[in-house]
Formats: C-alpha cells, structure tokens, sequence
C-alpha cells in the first residue's frame, strides 16, 4: 500500500511499493506570498498535472534527464525518487514580479541576456537569496552540483522559450528544482507549471500563470486551461 511522505502546498507524495518510485497527487491548493494566501480551485491539480507533463515530455524528448516517469490519472503522476537539493534555481528572461518591484522597476523589460537567481527553499525563512559560494559554504550543493543545475537550466530555458513563442506566450521567468538519483545523476525535479513560471501572451501581455491568482487578475482555472489548450496545439497533441 502507498504511504503518505510529504504534504506541499499543491502536491502530496506518496511512496510506492518500488522504493525507487514514488507517486506525485496535486491538488487543488492555490498560495501565494509563501502561503499567506490560499484558496482551493477547481480542477487546479488536474490541469497542472496535464501541462507539467507535456512540458516533462517535451524535455525529455530534447534530451533533458528528468524524474517523471509517466502520467497515472488526471491528478497522480510517477517519479524516480531523488535526494532533492534544497535550492531554487531562478531565470528571469523579462523584468517581472517581484525582481521588479526590488529594484524599483517597470515591468516587461526584456533582458539582454538571462538573469539567474538562487535562493535556499525555506518557507520558514521566507526562500532567502544566495550565491553559489554561499550554496557551498552552507554545504547545500558542491560546485560541481551548481554547475550542472545552471547547465541544464540554460538549456531549459532555450527549449521553453522556443515551445511557449511557438503556443503565443512569453516565457517571462521560472522556478527549477533539481534532485539527485541513487547513483548520483542530478535530474530535473518537482514540476513545471503556471504555478512556478510567469507566462504572457505574446500580443496582448495578458498573465497566463499564477500571478491570476496572486494579484487577484481573474479565472485561475480558465487560464489555466488556456495555458493547456495552447501547449497541446503547439504540440500537435489536441483531443
């Protein structure tokens, strides 16, 4: 029988009878602002699990080592389990949210070349900002580690960017997280979603992610349906 490990704030996991794999749930749960903000929304767990998965699948397929195995039901996927690095790694390809607002900035500036941006995942800490020397100096990765999450996360951000330009939104910045296998390959972990990404659209700099629900902008379920609809045209995998 499967045990509960680990309850987020929109996924829940559950270890598996193969110690190898554990079982992704996401759930409904909408936070912001670190968990002050919560609210349950429909089909939220449904749609993320339905759009991380083709973005996992897409990654895959261009040569990106992730954890996902395959997608179970509407809301259950399986992964390989990893020891997770406790760092988010942050690209920033537009001037947005919160890095904005820090540095008394207009929003939508593109930038000439991508920012990248680590914090320590704490929310008791509230995910505080470091250095790769700060990473190693606390013992969080090595330098060999930082280099290979950096590494795959440029090449992320170039696939990403090319598959959202092609679905008409504009990949303004996103969050990654990176475990290691059992025999020490560092993959990409956790998910890929409106939740840890800020999406617009092309013509219209309409928000297609989280910030909906952040800022109080409107539907987050019909965004996020848009969201799905256009990755599986862009990806010629329509119903």
């Amino acid at each position: 029988m499967d045990k509960l490990i680990y309850t987020g704030k929109a996924k829940q996991m559950w270890q598996t009878a193969d110690p190898n794999v554990l079982k992704v749930v996401y759930t409904n749960q909408a936070t912001a602002l670190n968990g002050k903000k919560k609210d349950q929304i429909r089909e939220k767990g449904e749609l993320n699990n339905q759009i991380s998965t083709l973005v996992f699948d897409y990654l895959i397929a261009n040569g990106i080592p992730t954890h996902f195995i395959k997608k179970l039901n509407d809301t259950e996927e399986l992964v390989k389990k990893c020891q997770m690095i406790r760092l988010e790694f942050v690209t920033r390809n537009v001037c947005a949210g919160h890095f904005a607002s820090r540095f008394g900035m207009e929003e939508g500036r593109v930038f000439d070349q991508p920012v990248e941006e680590l914090f320590y995942k704490s929310d008791e800490l509230g995910d505080p900002f470091l250095n790769n020397s700060g990473a190693q100096g606390l013992g969080f990765a090595t330098a060999d580690d930082l280099q290979a999450c950096w590494h795959l996360s440029e090449r992320v951000n170039t696939l990403l960017t090319i598959l959202f330009r092609r679905a008409g939104m504009q990949l303004v910045d996103f969050k990654l997280e990176f475990g290691k296998l059992p025999d020490g390959h560092i993959v990409l972990a956790d998910e890929f979603s409106p939740d840890n990404c800020r999406l617009w659209d092309l013509k219209t700099r309409q928000h297609m992610d989280k910030d909906v629900f952040r800022r109080n902008l409107g539907d987050l379920t019909v965004t996020y349906e848009e969201v799905l609809h256009r990755l599986q045209k862009a990806l010629g995998k329509e119903n």
